[in-house]
């Protein structure tokens, strides 16, 4: 295999201020080598004490990681323990009446929570669940706004040994439908309606659509919570089978005796897109999962007692659930949650939600830093942002003009960015700068967290040293996937495949190294184009495009093409008006040219489409799948129901 070439050139550095290096949590290089190489010469000691002092255990493990089942592997797994217990109860000593939840719904009511409270609302919803008839092991469907009651029902969940299934609020009932047959669900909980951006979003009556398509027959109850006034949410009713949440814990005991689970049970299922076919159903477990997640909180994002943490994500995503629901809560921290969108009443809600609650660190997507800087370039100087002290993304790579803009406009130019990579199956963070160590390259995600063993090899599992390459983690690390629920075979396949003789976990993204030993997402495996015997990464190309004062954003993806192999094609958003006429023939000719000047003739777009935005779903991501069936001219039979606006695709297919 020819490397994968890498174009980006970025020689920026941004080392920690003494300030902040000296209050970190780890301080300084000399720090961070040493905790690697803790981890290098013991790997099994090292995690062992991270366990130890990090987890809250009932019965202490013996055995650190059983690797007898490859790639099935087990850590702590004769070890107890309960997540819930670790979120909650070991907090209450000292913790009771420190505020866990800041909750802010759309129409900009805040509502507080204290870790006492909490443990009350977990307590008689877990006495509510079990009042239902539901046991350890039984799986249960989670489908609710963004709320506090959301992370009470993980919560209660947790405590009683039943395994969550979280399914975002967005997806329809084809989703939801194929979601509680494959885990053989057992109870759905769900909201009369969420409330986003203004509107009533009626996921009761979505819940029973998916129910109506039949195949549910696992199914035995559906608990209702009520978040919008009757009148603007109206619900039908199956007596016997859906029962309001306030009914079910009226009158309950407000303490549920924790369920103790051995450390390698099943604390979740969280299923990837079932648009391309059959959902995959990633499998996480209860004490390595929540390992990773505390140590991610601690390292990346050197998390102080006194922090107001932001992540903005969905509960329905992983972030949501390793920095929402189990990974701040696991530290005794305060969080803010928000019910809304970052553009309703207007584009400065995450500015004025940041100055109000005086938030310290905060988590957002790349995808809505570029929607902000179109919507509002000027706005975070309105607002008091003195309270950041460290600033976080996830979902993608950043290209490195809004990282700067991140850094200068939020940041005040003295916040670090924790550019974080890690994916649904790893967890948590494998990837990212630790603030009070690293220097942070804009567009980089910097070094491999200690105790994760990562490196870029070729299509035999050989490292590559020069240009890029496959990025793999080449040892088994607690936070991993632990197979895919019911499909044992397609987990070996999809993460460990033949070719690496299942060593090494592949995790499906091109990578390069630069000479400082930085890691640089390039796109995903299926994203590297063949352009005249160059394979080009398309986050490069689409950094380039967004370096241009004109664009807001940009996507690119391949079509067949006879002469080069593939042609590149964008998909661009300008910060103006989408051109038309001689100005849309104008912009194309300076685009093509400043790609050309940024990175090479080899990478200028054979073809630029303009539209208002981009095929979104209601999580911020690009549904690159659709973009590449509009560049090929195909007609598009995807499941297009998770779009922000679907209107979109129309316009992209017009922009010829």
């Amino acid at each position: 295999m020819s490397s994968i070439d890498s174009i980006l050139v970025e020689t920026r550095v941004f080392p920690p201020s003494d300030t902040f290096r000296e209050r970190a949590v780890v301080s300084g290089m000399d720090a961070y080598r040493a905790l690697c190489a803790e981890a290098e010469s013991d790997y099994e000691g090292f995690w062992a004490r991270q366990a130890r002092e990090q987890l809250s255990w009932h019965r202490p493990f013996t055995q650190t990681l059983d690797e007898s089942n490859a790639p099935f592997y087990r850590w702590f797994h004769d070890g107890q323990l309960n997540v819930s217990y670790n979120c909650i109860d070991r907090h209450l000593p000292l913790l009771a009446h420190k505020i866990a939840l800041i909750f802010e719904s759309d129409n900009g009511t805040v509502r507080r929570v204290t870790y006492a409270e909490l443990s009350r609302m977990v307590g008689q919803f877990a006495n509510g669940l079990k009042s239902l008839g539901v046991n350890k092991g039984d799986r249960v469907i989670v489908y609710m706004p963004m709320s506090i009651e959301a992370v009470v029902a993980m919560q209660a969940c947790a405590r009683i040994g039943a395994i969550h299934s979280v399914v975002f609020g967005g997806f329809s009932a084809k989703s939801i439908n194929e979601r509680i047959i494959d885990a053989g669900a057992k109870l759905v909980i769900t909201a009369n309606a969420g409330i986003r951006g203004g509107k009533v979003v009626p996921l009761k009556t979505t819940t029973d659509e998916a129910i109506a398509l039949g195949g549910c027959d696992s199914l035995e109850r559906v608990v209702v919570y009520q978040r919008a006034a009757e009148q603007d949410a109206p619900v039908s009713w199956q007596k016997g089978r859906d029962i309001w949440w306030h009914d079910l814990v009226k009158g309950k005991p407000e303490y549920c005796e924790p369920t103790w689970v051995g450390a390698d049970d099943p604390l979740f299922i969280l299923y990837t897109s079932g648009s391309t076919g059959k959902p995959k159903g990633v499998q996480h477990s209860s004490a390595g999962y929540l390992l990773g997640a505390i140590n991610s909180m601690r390292w990346v994002f050197d998390f102080k007692p006194d922090d107001i943490f932001w992540c903005t994500a969905d509960v329905g995503w992983i972030t949501g659930h390793s920095y929402v629901a189990y990974g701040p809560l696991a530290l005794g921290g305060t969080q803010v949650i928000f019910e809304g969108v970052p553009t309703y009443p207007d584009a400065g809600r995450f500015w004025q939600m940041i100055e109000r609650h005086r938030v310290t660190t905060f988590y957002t997507a790349p995808t809505a830093i570029r929607s902000l800087i179109k919507l509002g370039g000027d706005l975070p100087a309105q607002f008091d942002l003195s309270s950041l002290r460290l600033l976080g993304t996830v979902g993608e790579p950043i290209n490195p003009e809004a990282w700067m803009w991140y850094h200068e406009q939020v940041g005040g130019g003295r916040c670090p960015i924790v550019d974080t990579w890690w994916q649904t199956e790893t967890g948590s963070h494998m990837i990212a700068p630790l603030p009070g160590a690293v220097p942070t390259k804009p567009g980089s995600c910097t070094l491999p967290l200690p105790g994760i063993m990562a490196d870029i090899v070729d299509e035999a599992g050989m490292p590559v040293e020069n240009g890029g390459g496959f990025l793999v983690i080449k040892r088994p690390f607690p936070s991993q996937v632990r197979t895919l629920w019911g499909d044992p075979d397609r987990f070996v396949k999809s993460y460990f495949p033949d070719e690496y003789q299942g060593r090494y976990y592949l995790a499906g993204d091109s990578a390069h190294r630069d000479a400082d030993g930085y890691f640089w997402i390039m796109g995903r495996i299926d994203d590297v184009l063949n352009v005249s015997g160059h394979r080009l990464g398309t986050m490069e190309i689409e950094s380039a495009l967004v370096a241009n004062p004109q664009v807001a954003e940009a996507a690119v993806v391949g079509r067949p093409d006879a002469l080069k192999g593939e042609a590149i094609v964008a998909f661009v958003v300008l910060k103006g008006a989408r051109p038309t006429g001689d100005e849309k023939k104008r912009i194309v000719a300076e685009l093509r040219d400043w790609v050309a000047n940024q990175i090479g003739a080899i990478a200028k777009p054979e073809d630029i489409r303009f539209g208002d935005n981009l095929p979104k779903t209601r999580s911020g991501k690009i549904m690159r799948r659709l973009l590449r069936s509009i560049a090929k001219g195909e007609q598009i039979t995807q499941d297009t129901s998770t779009l922000e606006n679907p209107a979109i695709l129309q316009q992209l297919q017009e922009s010829v």
